[in-house]
C-alpha cells in the first residue's frame, strides 16, 4: 500500500521528533518553498522571509513530537508553526510602547474648549441666517460650500441657467454677510 503525501509528511515529522537527520533534511525538501511562501505573504520582506524560514525549521525540529498524526494535516501544522512565528516577528518589529508619563506632554490638537464653544456658537449664527435665506437658496450655499457641489451640479440639481445658480449664490452670500454682521 502507498502512502499519500500527507502521510508521508506526518511521517517525517513523526521521525525529526526522534531526531532522524535524514527525515529532517527530505521533509525541508519538500515543505521549505511552502513555508517560505506564507512567511514571505506574512512578512512582505524576501530576507527576513528567508530567515524567518530557518528559524521556523528549528522549530519544527525542537516540537516535533507535540505533533499528533491524525488531529490535524501535518501540513496545516507546518503552516502553522510558520504562520505564528512570522506573526511574532511582526509584533516584534513594532516600537516599544511608550511610558504612560510620557504620553501627558502630548498636547492635544483639537480645539481648546473656550475655542469650541466660540465655534459653536458660530455655527448656530450661520445656521441662524441660512434660514432666513429661501429653502432652495439655503440648500444651493450648503451644497456649494459645505458639500463641495460645482455650479454646474447645482444648476443642474435645482434646475436653473448656470448663471442664475451663479447669481443666487451671490446674493445668497451678501445676505449671510449682512445677517452675520449684524
Amino acid at each position: 500500500m502507498t502512502q499519500t503525501p500527507s502521510q508521508d509528511i506526518a511521517e517525517l515529522i513523526s521521525r525529526c521528533a526522534l531526531r532522524d537527520r535524514a527525515a529532517f533534511r527530505l521533509l525541508y525538501e519538500r515543505t521549505s518553498a511552502k513555508l517560505f511562501g506564507v512567511t514571505l505573504r506574512i512578512l512582505r520582506d524576501r530576507s527576513e522571509a528567508e530567515e524567518a524560514v530557518q528559524e521556523v525549521y528549528v522549530k519544527i525540529w525542537q516540537r516535533a513530537d507535540r505533533y499528533v498524526a491524525g488531529t490535524t494535516s501535518p501540513i496545516s501544522w507546518l503552516v502553522a508553526v510558520a504562520r505564528n512565528h512570522s506573526l511574532d516577528v511582526l509584533r516584534a518589529r513594532r516600537p516599544p510602547s511608550d511610558d504612560i508619563d510620557e504620553a501627558i506632554d502630548i498636547a492635544d490638537s483639537g480645539p481648546s474648549p473656550e475655542r469650541a464653544t466660540q465655534d459653536n456658537q458660530q455655527r448656530g449664527q450661520i445656521e441662524n441666517c441660512l434660514g432666513t435665506l429661501e429653502p432652495d437658496r439655503a440648500d444651493a450655499v450648503r451644497g456649494a460650500y459645505l458639500d463641495g457641489y460645482s455650479y454646474e451640479e447645482l444648476a443642474s440639481r435645482y434646475a436653473v441657467p448656470l448663471n442664475t445658480m451663479r447669481t443666487w449664490l451671490r446674493r445668497s452670500l451678501i445676505k449671510l454677510k449682512d445677517c452675520l454682521s449684524a
